[in-house]
């Protein structure tokens, strides 16, 4: 899959913003996930187990907050999520 549509799969199946810092057509694995991950997951680990065994370790990921900042890792799912919504 392309690194735009992995984009696009993550904002569908984890209600969070993803931007991968590599070509927009660069193949990557398949985002398989169905459910999405525990509210309270850290950023650091919802990297470290969903997305980076997707697209391996050379292509750099940013989590991007509702006003478009990077928050720092420890921020829980449930805090960017809710940050999407005014």
């Amino acid at each position: 899959m392309k690194a735009s549509d992995f984009e696009e799969k993550v904002w569908a199946v984890e209600g969070i913003r993803i931007v991968l810092r590599t070509d927009p057509n660069t193949e990557v694995k398949d985002y398989d996930k169905k459910n999405a991950a525990d509210a309270s997951l850290r950023i650091t680990e919802l990297l470290e187990k969903r997305i980076t065994p997707c697209i391996g370790g050379s292509i750099q990921v940013a989590v991007l907050q509702g006003d478009g900042e990077e928050p720092h890792g420890r921020v829980i799912l449930r805090t960017i999520r809710n940050g999407y919504k005014t």
